[in-house]
């Protein structure tokens, strides 16, 4: 088997004449040489949204943020913003077909998608040149924008039919699906019956989005012709939803071009969003946009969170933690701002811990390395998502004292207070003691008291916004004691 490295090394001296004059250096050049790199190009035909929140604007970013090439064959130019559409001026059919005529005469597309295609004419256009696409092709059916507007001219959805036979996935939201199945969806079952009837039309898979269907959870449901799968995941309090059909489109899209299962694909495209969502950009005097580039921005952040992680650590060394490091050991834990898992937590691997002279400072800061506080700070982000930092202290009369002559309010849980099958369940109190006191929506307070219980050392918990005020507030609690 060909190893990657050598297949990206054939291909790049392969292309030689190709990139001659481009500043490849052969030994009489003093150029620099460039390094091409190989993505996957996916395709999307859809709608231009001039608000840059949905439409072929979401489907590039998503595209760009997950490691594709994202090229594009506009049906339609929208006069939009995060309030409303203005107006829509569909694009000649002739025009869209040349766009993706175009595209596929150069490119090696790897999968395509489509969005708003606006009209009969588009679609079955579409439907006819899908024949012969030698790539998956995910067919989002828009209809109707998140505002409530039309995109599709009335009568267009029975055309939609013959291009589902030619997809591999349909990713229709429950309005959707109730329009294209004939039937009102209500519930999860009439989802599944709904995207049932959808597969009959002779594509491999539906995925029908339950973000318009009342529970306690969101429920998205791939059916498939093995049967149905349910990714359930929490609702996030927001109405800030514009463009998040389209990224969910793109997401899958980008994901299938690299290679992913449909059940894959999905379900990391699902995960993809949700983040997307919970971290929204406030643009516009409407409800804003969710983040298209989210999944860039935390990776970007890793370094900058490891660092300040290793210069906290630093600071407190030299103010000589010792009378505040717990017996079973401290550790100082630093989200990334989109952190949604521990495992996007920075902490000191084998904590900090006491020693007869001092502290040790462990092994290193990396990602993933802290369980317990993690768990707690993550928890108390559900409530305070501007928090980034958190760090579990001794806690006795002395530091009770202390905390008193500073002035600090505090909180306390009792371990006492939790059901059994969470304190019977390693792990599980972080969170449940965070939900104790967080949960209550009121201002953020900060210091955190936990009196221990049999075989559980107590301990004072500490969150922050920034890492100035974790400094600021060691130094004065080492003061008082």
């Amino acid at each position: 088997m060909v190893s990657h490295q050598e297949l990206v090394v054939q291909k790049y001296m392969g292309s030689g004449r190709k990139l001659i004059g481009k500043g490849i250096m052969d030994k009489k050049s003093n150029k620099r040489k460039i390094a091409p790199i190989y993505p996957p190009v996916v395709l999307s035909i859809a709608g231009s949204d001039s608000g840059g929140g949905a439409g072929i604007q979401a489907d590039l970013k998503t595209m760009e943020s997950l490691g594709v090439f994202g090229t594009c064959a506009i049906t339609s130019i929208t006069a939009q913003n995060t309030r409303r559409v203005d107006s829509v001026m569909v694009i000649p059919v002739a025009e869209v077909g040349a766009q993706i005529d175009s595209i596929l005469s150069d490119f090696e597309v790897s999968a395509a998608k489509t969005g708003m295609l606006a009209n009969t004419q588009n679609i079955e256009m579409i439907a006819r040149r899908s024949k012969s696409f030698e790539f998956p092709l995910i067919v989002d059916p828009v209809m109707v924008a998140t505002s409530g507007d039309a995109l599709l001219e009335s009568g267009a959805e029975e055309a939609y039919k013959e291009l589902i036979k030619n997809s591999q996935i349909v990713t229709p939201n429950a309005d959707e699906a109730g329009v294209l199945a004939a039937m009102e969806i209500r519930n999860i079952s009439d989802a599944i019956d709904a995207g049932e009837k959808i597969l009959k039309m002779g594509t491999e898979n539906v995925l029908v989005k339950g973000g318009h269907i009342k529970g306690d959870t969101v429920v998205d449901i791939l059916v498939t012709k093995e049967g149905n799968i349910q990714i359930e995941h929490e609702w996030i309090d927001s109405d800030i939803t514009h463009g998040s059909g389209c990224t969910l489109s793109s997401a899958i899209t980008a994901n299938v071009a690299k290679g992913e299962t449909i059940e894959d694909a999905v379900c990391e495209s699902i995960a993809f969003v949700e983040r997307a969502l919970r971290y929204p950009i406030d643009v516009g005097r409407g409800p804003g946009t969710i983040h298209h580039l989210v999944e860039l921005r935390e990776k970007g952040e890793r370094q900058a969170t490891i660092e300040t992680i290793r210069s906290i650590v630093s600071e407190l060394v030299r103010l000589e933690i010792r009378p505040l490091v717990p017996e079973v050991g401290m550790n100082i834990v630093g989200s990334t701002p989109y952190a949604e898992s521990i495992e996007e937590m920075a902490g000191v691997e084998g904590r900090i811990t006491k020693t007869s002279r001092g502290v040790n400072i462990g092994d290193g800061v990396v990602f993933g390395a802290s369980s317990h506080v993690a768990r707690f700070l993550k928890e108390a982000r559900e409530y305070h998502p501007y928090l980034r930092f958190a760090m579990n202290c001794k806690f006795n009369e002395k530091i009770e004292l202390g905390i008193e002559k500073i002035g600090w309010e505090t909180k306390e849980y009792n371990r006492m207070d939790q059901e059994k099958s969470i304190r019977e369940n390693e792990g599980n109190t972080m969170e449940w003691g965070a939900r104790e006191v967080f949960s209550d929506q009121g201002p953020l307070v900060a210091k955190v008291i936990d009196r221990g219980a049999d075989g559980k050392e107590p301990m004072l918990k500490l969150v922050f916004v920034d890492s100035e005020t974790l400094i600021s507030d060691v130094k004065m609690l080492l003061k008082e004691i």
